[in-house]
């Protein structure tokens, strides 16, 4: 390659935002500043086999074609980069890396999110198709209690669906909206004494709000089912005389604060990160028991990040669990 190319080339590369290479007799020539980066400034004049040390990286770049392929583990283990690699003449080869990894990451989701929801509707249908088939039995069906019971069983199944499907379409419905920042002015004071509300029979829930309204800019009905899942999750897992607390303030920061706590077992350690996931449950027998979808704090995760909050889950196992919620008020 003289001189003059290989400078016009490398000009041309400095200015892509994708890792680029220049490859000359399997000797690394140039390597823009994305490439440097990703793999090393000692890169430049090492061979191609050294630099890489990924066997299917080198068979694309080696090959006597131009070629493309998928390589994982360059730059760390969860990446996953697509090699464009294209002959410049015999000697030569152009190598371009486009990061595949949210990509591959957001198929992996997806694909779970499919096969944990079908998983989870197969369970309460298998139950309904069975009871029903047995209730279509002359013997059973004709016995009085034997129909009761599983008729309510039947039920109990077909509600148990439904909130699955109903927590499936919010869910979907938040994720479509998240890159859309509510424009509404609200008031969570208003908010929460509307779900204290719906709580109010049962005499579980002590609220602390104050006098004065808290605005931000919200999703009313959003809001209330953040509140409402994470209220009612606090009522099931709290102790059975032990009141859950609700309260809202204003932070030195200027934020509204949203306090639920309850005390409750708590929760292990190891759980905590993984609370917010969808489907993911740390007690799965009871969970399902109560007739949890596995879908409430995935919910909640999800409204907080569209009106731009920040969730902290803070548990031990015996000391209950508090959780808050801080919420950008409307600028003055």
């Amino acid at each position: 390659m003289t001189g003059s190319a290989f400078d016009i080339q490398a000009a041309i590369l400095a200015k892509l935002d994708q890792p680029s290479l220049l490859i000359d007799r399997e000797q690394i020539s140039y390597a823009n500043e994305p490439a440097t980066k990703l793999l090393g400034k000692h890169i430049v004049g090492s061979n191609v086999r050294l630099a890489l040390r990924a066997p299917s990286a080198i068979s694309a770049i080696l090959a006597k074609q131009d070629s493309r392929a998928l390589v994982s583990g360059i730059g760390n283990d969860d990446s996953v980069w697509e090699l464009n690699c294209q002959l410049l003449d015999k000697e030569q080869r152009l190598v371009i890396m486009q990061d595949m990894s949210a990509q591959r990451s957001v198929a992996r989701v997806h694909a779970d999110f499919v096969a944990n929801a079908s998983h989870e509707l197969r369970t309460p249908l298998a139950n309904i198709l069975g009871y029903v088939e047995t209730l279509g039995d002359k013997k059973a069906g004709d016995d009085i209690d034997v129909r009761s019971r599983f008729l309510g069983i039947i039920q109990r199944e077909a509600t148990r669906m439904q909130s699955l499907v109903s927590d499936l379409m919010s869910l979907s419905r938040i994720e479509a909206d998240r890159h859309r920042m509510p424009e509404e002015a609200v008031d969570l004071v208003a908010i929460c004494k509307k779900v204290a509300g719906e709580f109010a029979e049962g005499g579980e829930l002590a609220i602390d709000l104050p006098p004065e309204p808290i605005e931000i800019r919200g999703d009313d009905a959003q809001l209330c089912q953040m509140l409402r899942n994470l209220v009612d999750n606090a009522i099931k897992y709290g102790k059975t005389d032990k009141q859950v607390s609700l309260s809202l303030s204003i932070t030195p920061r200027g934020r509204a604060l949203l306090t639920i706590s309850d005390d409750g077992e708590g929760i292990p350690p190891e759980h905590l990160p993984r609370l917010t996931e969808r489907f993911y449950r740390t007690d799965p027998g009871r969970s399902k028991a109560e007739g949890g979808t596995g879908l409430g704090l995935s919910i909640v995760k999800h409204i907080v990040s569209r009106h731009r909050g920040k969730l902290d889950i803070a548990s031990e196992p015996d000391s209950g669990t508090v959780i808050e919620i801080r919420l950008p008020l409307i600028a003055e």
